[in-house]
């Protein structure tokens, strides 16, 4: 092959997460709506996460407990780096230190932020893999309860999800934000395309802030309900201590944008940034200014999903190794050619052999393909119809994610287009491409 293009850069834990420049969003009364398993607000944190709600099944939990100023456990990864670098306009830098992130000791995961002036340090956790999702016909629910940080102009608090991939078409939910200091919340999603688009990135489509009394002097319980038990109408609900207070659904942004961004799983993150587009916009100042306090905490007791039907993640659930289909022909597969595991090696059909070649793994609930070790990646980050996809180290980008579609297709996101056979053709060693979505047998596939 001739010499090719960079492919996207590879990241370490670190994702591409939005643009939050929303402008100050004024204050709402909370129109509330008491659902099934509504809780109270928590006024100390819980040596536990209450019992798991009646006809779900819990998937995820972590209640913090440890020993005191020992780090996050294997559930969770650092994202550490300076906040510049997450697209927001953010000032602090996130480290791995049990300064800024531990255990109390007494349940609960403490980030806290500490400095002065333009020189903060923080914390950014999230889980290790994107781990929660609402299967098709059922639902998922992400909850958490957390003690709001104190400190005044510039602080930031987050517990949010983001899917794999390229923001937003990736999409984020996030579950509870509030800045300086107000003891407010906001429930957001991000969707689509940027800037603007159907979701009017990078703002979203959120609440805005409404009144959280308490939230900074107590725990309060933080829940975000993804409903796709009817997939042609879903909905995010979210609400504060079991009231729901906004939601938004699937008619409002288009089926093709809302499967793109919320039909697969996401991952999990806790966060205190400083500064940036968000509290700036909502004071009309630059912060943190000279009289914000170092030192505000962000305090999770616990953080838990749920899911209804099972338990069971989006379709199809992460199975073992084996063959991948093509409908061009009944005996058709995805081949790495050669079983070569060099960068850029074309991904082909061939005749179904059993090969190791051929022995495709699912991860991310469908979302990333590997064999071999490797992933299926579109050549160079492409987007144009007919780009070749080829075999190409892990590295979490948009080129790497295919999302199974309910005809069958594996949709790329970030091209909007899908794994495709040439021509529809049965000739073994063609290589893959992507395509517009059509439907066809030549974008049909069935994974092990």
């Amino acid at each position: 092959m001739s010499p090719s293009p960079p492919q996207s850069p590879p990241r370490t834990a670190r994702r591409p997460h939005r643009l939050r420049t929303r402008l100050a969003a004024l204050a709402a009364p909370l129109a509330l709506a008491v659902t099934a398993w509504a809780v109270l607000p928590d006024a100390a944190a819980n040596a536990s996460a209450p019992p798991t709600p009646t006809g779900w099944n819990q998937v995820f939990l972590d209640d913090f407990n440890g020993s005191s100023g020992s780090g996050i456990g294997g559930q969770w990864m650092y994202d550490t780096g300076p906040g510049s670098n997450f697209g927001t306009g953010e000032i602090e830098t996130m480290t791995n230190s049990t300064s800024n992130v531990h255990l109390d000791g007494g349940g609960n995961l403490d980030i806290t932020a500490l400095g002065s002036g333009s020189n903060w340090t923080s914390g950014r956790v999230q889980t290790t893999s994107a781990n929660v999702g609402a299967p098709a016909g059922g639902k998922l629910m992400v909850t958490a309860s957390i003690q709001q940080p104190t400190g005044g102009l510039g602080y930031w608090p987050a517990f949010w999800m983001l899917g794999p991939g390229q923001w937003p078409e990736n999409g984020e939910i996030d579950i509870m934000e509030d800045v300086n200091a107000l003891s407010e919340v906001a429930g957001t999603i991000h969707c689509g395309t940027y800037p603007g688009g159907v979701c009017n990135e990078g703002n979203g489509i959120g609440s805005g802030l409404r009144g959280c009394s308490g939230c900074q002097s107590g725990f309060h319980t933080y829940t975000m309900v993804l409903d796709r038990t009817n997939t042609s109408a879903e909905s995010i609900a979210f609400s504060l201590d079991g009231s729901q207070y906004f939601s938004v659904n699937e008619s409002q942004v288009g089926t093709a944008t809302w499967q793109q961004a919320f039909d697969h799983n996401l991952s999990i993150i806790l966060d205190l940034a400083m500064g940036g587009g968000f509290p700036n916009g909502v004071c009309g100042c630059t912060t943190p200014t000279g009289s914000t306090a170092s030192g505000g905490t962000m305090r999770v007791d616990y953080v838990a999903a749920y899911t209804t039907n099972g338990g069971s993640t989006p379709p199809p659930p992460p199975p073992g190794a084996g063959p991948i289909h093509s409908g061009v022909g009944s005996n058709i597969c995805l081949d790495d050619r050669s079983s070569s595991t060099a960068n850029y090696n074309p991904v082909q059909i061939y005749t179904c052999n059993g090969t190791a070649a051929q022995q495709w793994s699912v991860v991310q609930a469908g979302s990333t393909l590997h064999v071999l070790g490797k992933c299926l990646d579109v050549y160079a980050a492409g987007t144009a119809n007919g780009t070749k996809v080829d075999l190409y180290d892990c590295n979490g980008t948009g080129s790497q994610v295919f999302v199974p579609q309910s005809n069958g297709s594996l949709l790329n996101p970030q091209s909007g287009r899908c794994l495709d056979v040439p021509g529809a053709t049965t000739t073994s060693g063609t290589q893959v491409q992507i395509w517009d979505c059509n439907g066809t047998n030549a974008q049909k596939w069935t994974l092990p």
